[in-house]
Protein backbone atom coordinates (compact mmCIF):
# COMPACT_ATOMS: atom_id res chain seq x y z
CA UNK A 1 0.00 0.00 0.00
CA UNK A 2 2.79 2.13 0.76
CA UNK A 3 4.48 1.41 -2.59
CA UNK A 4 1.17 2.51 -4.54
CA UNK A 5 0.72 5.98 -2.57
CA UNK A 6 4.30 6.93 -3.22
CA UNK A 7 4.05 5.87 -7.01
CA UNK A 8 1.11 8.10 -6.61
CA UNK A 9 2.50 10.64 -5.08
CA UNK A 10 5.77 10.59 -7.98
CA UNK A 11 3.05 10.95 -10.28
CA UNK A 12 0.94 14.01 -8.78
CA UNK A 13 4.27 15.92 -8.15
CA UNK A 14 5.69 15.29 -12.19
CA UNK A 15 1.97 15.95 -13.60
CA UNK A 16 2.23 19.13 -11.03
CA UNK A 17 5.65 20.01 -13.06
CA UNK A 18 4.52 19.36 -16.11
CA UNK A 19 1.51 22.12 -15.78
CA UNK A 20 4.00 24.77 -14.19
CA UNK A 21 5.82 24.66 -17.79
CA UNK A 22 2.71 24.54 -19.92
CA UNK A 23 1.38 28.00 -17.60
CA UNK A 24 4.37 30.03 -18.91
CA UNK A 25 3.37 31.95 -22.21
CA UNK A 26 4.54 30.60 -25.45
CA UNK A 27 6.59 32.30 -27.87
CA UNK A 28 5.49 32.08 -31.83
CA UNK A 29 7.89 32.79 -34.50
CA UNK A 30 7.83 36.02 -34.18
CA UNK A 31 8.60 36.31 -30.45
CA UNK A 32 5.39 37.34 -28.86
CA UNK A 33 3.83 35.62 -26.32
CA UNK A 34 0.56 33.45 -26.81
CA UNK A 35 -2.98 34.99 -27.22
CA UNK A 36 -4.01 34.37 -23.71
CA UNK A 37 -1.35 36.17 -22.40
CA UNK A 38 -1.97 39.25 -24.63
CA UNK A 39 -5.19 39.51 -23.60
CA UNK A 40 -4.54 39.41 -19.83
CA UNK A 41 -1.69 41.82 -20.83
CA UNK A 42 -4.88 44.37 -22.44
CA UNK A 43 -7.19 43.31 -19.35
CA UNK A 44 -4.74 44.93 -17.21
CA UNK A 45 -4.11 48.01 -19.27
CA UNK A 46 -7.48 49.09 -17.94
CA UNK A 47 -8.64 51.96 -17.24
CA UNK A 48 -7.44 53.94 -20.35
CA UNK A 49 -8.97 57.69 -21.34
CA UNK A 50 -9.19 58.09 -24.81
CA UNK A 51 -9.89 62.22 -26.07
CA UNK A 52 -11.53 61.43 -29.27
CA UNK A 53 -12.47 63.61 -32.19
CA UNK A 54 -15.37 65.23 -30.58
CA UNK A 55 -12.61 66.72 -27.90
CA UNK A 56 -14.00 64.84 -25.21
CA UNK A 57 -11.96 62.53 -22.78
CA UNK A 58 -13.64 59.54 -22.46
CA UNK A 59 -12.74 57.02 -19.66
CA UNK A 60 -13.38 52.80 -20.50
CA UNK A 61 -13.05 51.01 -17.15
CA UNK A 62 -12.57 47.31 -18.07
CA UNK A 63 -12.45 46.20 -21.79
CA UNK A 64 -15.10 46.31 -23.25
CA UNK A 65 -17.22 43.03 -23.93
CA UNK A 66 -19.82 44.22 -26.30
CA UNK A 67 -19.50 47.16 -28.66
CA UNK A 68 -21.67 48.80 -31.12
CA UNK A 69 -20.45 50.62 -34.24
CA UNK A 70 -22.47 53.44 -35.91
CA UNK A 71 -20.47 53.17 -39.50
CA UNK A 72 -19.13 50.92 -41.54
CA UNK A 73 -15.69 52.27 -41.26
CA UNK A 74 -15.16 51.29 -37.63
CA UNK A 75 -17.16 47.81 -37.96
CA UNK A 76 -14.71 47.29 -40.56
CA UNK A 77 -11.85 48.37 -38.20
CA UNK A 78 -13.17 46.27 -34.91
CA UNK A 79 -13.44 43.40 -37.20
CA UNK A 80 -9.82 43.92 -38.46
CA UNK A 81 -8.69 43.95 -34.55
CA UNK A 82 -10.86 40.71 -34.31
CA UNK A 83 -13.60 41.59 -32.39
CA UNK A 84 -16.56 40.48 -34.29
CA UNK A 85 -17.83 37.98 -31.67
CA UNK A 86 -18.08 41.59 -28.93
CA UNK A 87 -20.11 43.21 -32.17
CA UNK A 88 -23.48 43.30 -31.03
CA UNK A 89 -24.64 45.99 -33.12
CA UNK A 90 -23.91 47.60 -36.88
CA UNK A 91 -25.28 50.84 -38.59
CA UNK A 92 -28.07 50.01 -40.81
CA UNK A 93 -24.98 50.73 -44.04
CA UNK A 94 -23.05 48.08 -42.62
CA UNK A 95 -22.55 45.15 -45.37
CA UNK A 96 -18.81 43.52 -44.66
CA UNK A 97 -17.63 41.07 -43.31
CA UNK A 98 -20.44 39.13 -44.53
CA UNK A 99 -21.09 38.65 -41.01
CA UNK A 100 -22.58 41.56 -40.16
CA UNK A 101 -25.99 40.58 -41.65
CA UNK A 102 -26.40 39.16 -38.77
CA UNK A 103 -25.87 41.68 -36.36
CA UNK A 104 -28.76 43.85 -34.74
CA UNK A 105 -29.32 47.31 -36.88
CA UNK A 106 -29.78 50.35 -34.74
CA UNK A 107 -30.27 53.09 -37.30
CA UNK A 108 -28.76 54.84 -40.19
CA UNK A 109 -28.44 59.08 -40.18
CA UNK A 110 -31.27 58.44 -37.31
CA UNK A 111 -29.91 56.70 -34.25
CA UNK A 112 -32.26 54.17 -32.56
CA UNK A 113 -31.24 55.14 -28.89
CA UNK A 114 -33.45 52.58 -27.02
CA UNK A 115 -32.45 49.86 -29.63
CA UNK A 116 -28.82 50.60 -28.74
CA UNK A 117 -29.48 50.83 -24.79
CA UNK A 118 -31.35 47.62 -24.79
CA UNK A 119 -27.92 45.83 -26.58
CA UNK A 120 -26.37 46.73 -23.21
CA UNK A 121 -23.36 47.59 -24.94
CA UNK A 122 -19.82 49.00 -22.66
CA UNK A 123 -18.70 50.89 -25.92
CA UNK A 124 -20.09 52.60 -28.90
CA UNK A 125 -18.27 53.54 -32.04
CA UNK A 126 -19.40 57.01 -33.11
CA UNK A 127 -17.59 58.76 -35.75
CA UNK A 128 -16.91 62.10 -36.25
CA UNK A 129 -18.64 62.73 -39.63
CA UNK A 130 -22.34 62.16 -37.58
CA UNK A 131 -21.51 63.50 -34.58
CA UNK A 132 -23.51 67.02 -34.97
CA UNK A 133 -26.85 64.85 -36.30
CA UNK A 134 -26.47 62.63 -34.11
CA UNK A 135 -25.79 64.84 -30.78
CA UNK A 136 -28.53 64.40 -28.72
CA UNK A 137 -28.93 60.79 -29.09
CA UNK A 138 -25.05 60.75 -28.53
CA UNK A 139 -25.58 62.55 -25.16
CA UNK A 140 -28.23 60.27 -24.34
CA UNK A 141 -26.16 57.03 -24.48
CA UNK A 142 -23.32 58.41 -22.25
CA UNK A 143 -26.40 59.92 -19.92
CA UNK A 144 -26.99 56.36 -19.24
CA UNK A 145 -23.74 55.48 -18.50
CA UNK A 146 -22.42 53.91 -21.99
CA UNK A 147 -18.81 54.70 -23.02
CA UNK A 148 -19.42 56.21 -26.64
CA UNK A 149 -15.65 57.40 -28.55
CA UNK A 150 -15.96 59.48 -31.47
CA UNK A 151 -13.82 58.20 -33.91
CA UNK A 152 -11.88 61.01 -36.50
CA UNK A 153 -12.95 61.69 -40.20
CA UNK A 154 -9.72 60.50 -41.46
CA UNK A 155 -8.88 62.87 -44.94
CA UNK A 156 -5.49 61.35 -45.59
CA UNK A 157 -3.57 57.61 -44.41
CA UNK A 158 -2.11 58.73 -41.17
CA UNK A 159 -5.45 59.76 -40.09
CA UNK A 160 -6.85 56.47 -40.99
CA UNK A 161 -4.02 55.07 -38.86
CA UNK A 162 -4.90 57.22 -36.38
CA UNK A 163 -8.68 55.98 -35.83
CA UNK A 164 -7.13 52.45 -36.13
CA UNK A 165 -4.85 53.17 -33.00
CA UNK A 166 -7.93 55.03 -31.25
CA UNK A 167 -10.28 51.76 -32.07
CA UNK A 168 -7.59 49.93 -30.86
CA UNK A 169 -6.46 51.60 -27.45
CA UNK A 170 -10.23 51.68 -26.70
CA UNK A 171 -11.18 47.63 -27.11
CA UNK A 172 -8.00 46.88 -26.02
CA UNK A 173 -6.04 45.64 -28.68
CA UNK A 174 -2.90 47.79 -28.92
CA UNK A 175 -0.83 45.61 -30.19
CA UNK A 176 -3.24 44.32 -33.05
CA UNK A 177 -3.70 47.93 -34.46
CA UNK A 178 -0.04 48.13 -34.47
CA UNK A 179 0.13 44.93 -36.47
CA UNK A 180 -3.17 46.38 -39.02
CA UNK A 181 -1.23 49.78 -39.27
CA UNK A 182 2.02 48.26 -39.94
CA UNK A 183 0.87 45.98 -42.77
CA UNK A 184 -0.68 48.55 -44.47
CA UNK A 185 2.04 50.48 -44.46
CA UNK A 186 4.29 47.85 -45.98
CA UNK A 187 1.40 47.36 -48.89
CA UNK A 188 1.43 51.38 -49.76
CA UNK A 189 5.50 50.71 -50.30
CA UNK A 190 5.30 47.45 -52.15
CA UNK A 191 2.48 49.73 -54.06
CA UNK A 192 4.94 52.54 -54.62
CA UNK A 193 7.81 50.84 -55.76
CA UNK A 194 5.85 48.69 -58.81
CA UNK A 195 4.88 52.22 -60.36
CA UNK A 196 8.26 54.14 -59.15
CA UNK A 197 9.32 53.00 -62.77
CA UNK A 198 6.31 54.71 -64.53
CA UNK A 199 7.89 57.24 -66.83
CA UNK A 200 4.90 58.70 -68.07
CA UNK A 201 2.32 59.75 -65.41
CA UNK A 202 -1.15 59.99 -66.02
CA UNK A 203 -4.09 62.18 -65.32
CA UNK A 204 -6.97 60.64 -63.25
CA UNK A 205 -10.46 62.07 -63.35
CA UNK A 206 -12.78 60.40 -60.02
CA UNK A 207 -16.24 60.55 -60.35
CA UNK A 208 -18.22 58.85 -57.06
CA UNK A 209 -21.51 59.73 -58.13
CA UNK A 210 -23.39 59.72 -61.62
CA UNK A 211 -24.85 62.74 -63.70
CA UNK A 212 -26.37 65.00 -63.33
CA UNK A 213 -24.96 65.72 -60.15
CA UNK A 214 -21.32 64.22 -60.39
CA UNK A 215 -19.09 64.78 -57.41
CA UNK A 216 -15.65 64.41 -57.03
CA UNK A 217 -12.76 64.33 -54.54
CA UNK A 218 -10.07 66.91 -54.79
CA UNK A 219 -7.39 67.81 -52.03
CA UNK A 220 -7.44 66.78 -48.45
CA UNK A 221 -9.09 63.86 -49.15
CA UNK A 222 -7.35 60.10 -48.82
CA UNK A 223 -8.21 59.36 -52.59
CA UNK A 224 -6.28 62.46 -53.86
CA UNK A 225 -3.78 60.30 -51.66
CA UNK A 226 -3.98 57.42 -52.58
CA UNK A 227 -3.58 58.85 -56.40
CA UNK A 228 -0.33 60.68 -55.39
CA UNK A 229 0.80 56.90 -53.94
CA UNK A 230 0.24 55.52 -57.58
CA UNK A 231 2.48 57.81 -58.90
CA UNK A 232 -0.83 59.60 -60.47
CA UNK A 233 -2.52 63.29 -61.27
CA UNK A 234 -5.74 64.22 -59.29
CA UNK A 235 -7.39 66.65 -62.53
CA UNK A 236 -9.56 67.95 -59.51
CA UNK A 237 -6.50 68.97 -57.30
CA UNK A 238 -7.58 72.17 -57.67
CA UNK A 239 -10.54 71.86 -55.52
CA UNK A 240 -10.65 71.09 -51.71
CA UNK A 241 -12.21 67.75 -50.04
CA UNK A 242 -15.13 66.46 -51.89
CA UNK A 243 -17.04 68.91 -54.60
CA UNK A 244 -19.50 68.88 -57.12
CA UNK A 245 -18.06 69.04 -60.66
CA UNK A 246 -19.61 70.51 -63.43
CA UNK A 247 -18.75 68.30 -66.79
CA UNK A 248 -17.74 71.01 -69.17
CA UNK A 249 -14.64 71.50 -66.50
CA UNK A 250 -14.47 67.80 -66.55
CA UNK A 251 -14.28 67.71 -70.19
CA UNK A 252 -11.65 70.86 -70.33
CA UNK A 253 -9.38 69.12 -67.54
CA UNK A 254 -8.81 66.11 -70.30
CA UNK A 255 -8.23 63.01 -68.37
CA UNK A 256 -6.42 59.67 -69.26
CA UNK A 257 -8.43 57.47 -67.06
CA UNK A 258 -11.48 58.06 -65.32
CA UNK A 259 -12.58 55.85 -62.23
CA UNK A 260 -16.12 55.79 -60.94
CA UNK A 261 -16.65 54.38 -57.86
CA UNK A 262 -20.72 53.68 -58.04
CA UNK A 263 -20.39 50.36 -59.84
CA UNK A 264 -22.32 48.65 -57.14
CA UNK A 265 -25.40 50.04 -57.68
CA UNK A 266 -25.40 51.90 -61.03
CA UNK A 267 -25.84 49.57 -64.11
CA UNK A 268 -22.77 49.49 -66.33
CA UNK A 269 -21.08 52.96 -65.41
CA UNK A 270 -18.21 52.20 -68.31
CA UNK A 271 -20.87 52.51 -70.95
CA UNK A 272 -22.51 55.75 -69.08
CA UNK A 273 -19.51 57.46 -69.51
CA UNK A 274 -18.36 56.63 -72.82
CA UNK A 275 -21.81 57.68 -74.35
CA UNK A 276 -22.10 60.90 -72.60
CA UNK A 277 -22.74 63.52 -74.83
CA UNK A 278 -19.83 66.26 -75.98
CA UNK A 279 -17.37 63.55 -74.05
CA UNK A 280 -16.05 61.80 -77.20
CA UNK A 281 -12.80 64.15 -77.72
CA UNK A 282 -11.70 63.44 -74.47
CA UNK A 283 -8.63 61.16 -73.95
CA UNK A 284 -10.16 58.75 -71.33
CA UNK A 285 -13.43 58.07 -73.13
CA UNK A 286 -11.63 58.29 -76.65
CA UNK A 287 -9.23 55.48 -75.94
CA UNK A 288 -11.71 53.64 -73.64
CA UNK A 289 -9.64 53.86 -70.51
CA UNK A 290 -12.69 54.36 -67.77
CA UNK A 291 -13.09 51.62 -65.16
CA UNK A 292 -15.11 51.36 -61.75
CA UNK A 293 -13.50 50.27 -58.47
CA UNK A 294 -16.05 49.69 -55.64
CA UNK A 295 -16.73 52.58 -53.71
CA UNK A 296 -16.15 50.03 -50.26
CA UNK A 297 -12.47 50.03 -50.91
CA UNK A 298 -11.82 53.55 -51.78
CA UNK A 299 -14.12 55.24 -49.46
CA UNK A 300 -14.09 53.74 -46.34
CA UNK A 301 -11.53 54.55 -44.16
CA UNK A 302 -10.19 51.27 -43.00
CA UNK A 303 -7.74 48.44 -43.78
CA UNK A 304 -9.26 47.60 -47.37
CA UNK A 305 -8.16 51.36 -48.54
CA UNK A 306 -4.88 49.30 -49.31
CA UNK A 307 -7.01 47.35 -51.46
CA UNK A 308 -8.59 50.21 -53.01
CA UNK A 309 -5.24 51.78 -53.38
CA UNK A 310 -4.11 48.54 -55.65
CA UNK A 311 -7.07 48.17 -57.61
CA UNK A 312 -6.72 51.98 -58.71
CA UNK A 313 -3.24 51.48 -59.64
CA UNK A 314 -4.01 48.09 -62.09
CA UNK A 315 -6.74 50.41 -63.51
CA UNK A 316 -3.79 52.83 -64.11
CA UNK A 317 -0.87 50.94 -64.88
CA UNK A 318 -2.23 47.65 -65.77
CA UNK A 319 1.69 47.04 -67.28
CA UNK A 320 3.58 47.82 -63.98
CA UNK A 321 1.18 45.16 -62.19
CA UNK A 322 1.46 42.40 -65.14
CA UNK A 323 -2.19 43.20 -65.98
CA UNK A 324 -1.44 44.06 -69.71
Amino acid sequence: MKNVLSIFLSLFLVLGLMAGCNDEPTQSENGSSNDQTAEQTDEASFPVTIKDAADQEVTIEDQPKNIISLIPSNTEVAYELGLGKKIVGVSDYDNYPEEVSEKEKVGGQELNVEKIISLNPDLVLAHESGVQMASDAIQQLRDSGIAVIVVNEAANFEEVYDSIEMIGKATGETSKADTIIEDMKTKVEDIKKKVAKIEDQKSVFIEVSPEPEIYTPGKNTFMHEMLQIINAENVSKDIDGWAKIDQETIIDKNPDVIITTYGYYTENPKQQVLQREGWSNVTAVEEEQVYDVHSDLVTRSGPRLVEGVEELAKSVYPEAFGEQ
